[in-house]
């Protein structure tokens, strides 16, 4: 099994509309045998660089834990988000039931996820507006494998279409996973996991019954 543990990631200049983009990926390290409360492995982390024109642009570092699941042994331990500097405002607002969404101080074009600079006219400035929760279900899947002991399959996982025009990954609750459908409204709640995880959820808003996750 995979888990992303951390991502880091710096631009030395903004792409251009005519960029031709190439790629090199490393393994840059691979430290001692690890025991996580996941299993035991190692935690491998990859560097890649982007050039454009053979100029360096940028370069993203990913650290992953590469596992055996632990044998005869279930824990309730969700899987923590990756926070980094690119990130760290959208979690923080997480942590206040709010759910923001960037806005290019340039050209007004919302984002989410959140970059460090804007896809459509280049802009690094930006704010932050704060989501109505008000989405439908773009589309989904339901995931039966593989099995992991802080989930319990089958559940539904939906591409939620904000209000607002943006577009987030997130589990659909209040009905059982096999009511989810395309269209289907849905509302933003956060649910808390444990003491450290909150996570933003989109509960249906048919007043179903049935309790899926």
């Amino acid at each position: 099994s995979v888990v992303a543990t951390d991502c880091e990631q710096e631009y030395l200049r903004p792409l251009r509309p005519g960029d031709e983009i190439t790629y090199d990926t490393v393994i840059e390290s691979v430290s001692e045998r690890k025991t996580t409360r996941l299993g035991t492995g190692y935690f491998v982390t990859t560097r890649m660089e982007v050039r454009s024109a053979g100029e360096l642009v940028g370069t993203h570092r990913f650290r992953i834990l590469k596992y055996a699941p632990a044998r005869g042994r279930r824990t309730s331990a969700r899987p923590r988000p990756v926070v980094n500097r690119d990130n760290a405002g959208f979690w923080e607002g997480v942590g206040r039931h709010e759910l923001l969404i960037q806005r290019c101080a340039g050209c007004g074009t919302l984002r989410l996820p959140w970059l460090p600079g804007c896809g459509a006219c280049g802009c690094l400035e930006w704010d932050t507006v704060g989501a109505s929760g008000e989405g439908t279900v773009y589309s989904y899947v339901v995931m039966h494998h593989p099995p992991f002991p802080a989930f319990d399959p089958p559940y539904a996982v939906g591409l939620i279409e904000l209000s607002e025009g943006v577009r987030i990954v997130s589990n659909v609750t209040g009905v059982p996973y096999d009511k989810v459908r395309i269209g289907m409204p849905v509302r933003l709640e956060f649910e808390r996991y444990d003491e450290e995880v909150v996570l933003p959820v989109f509960r249906a808003g048919d007043g179903t019954e049935g309790g899926g996750r």
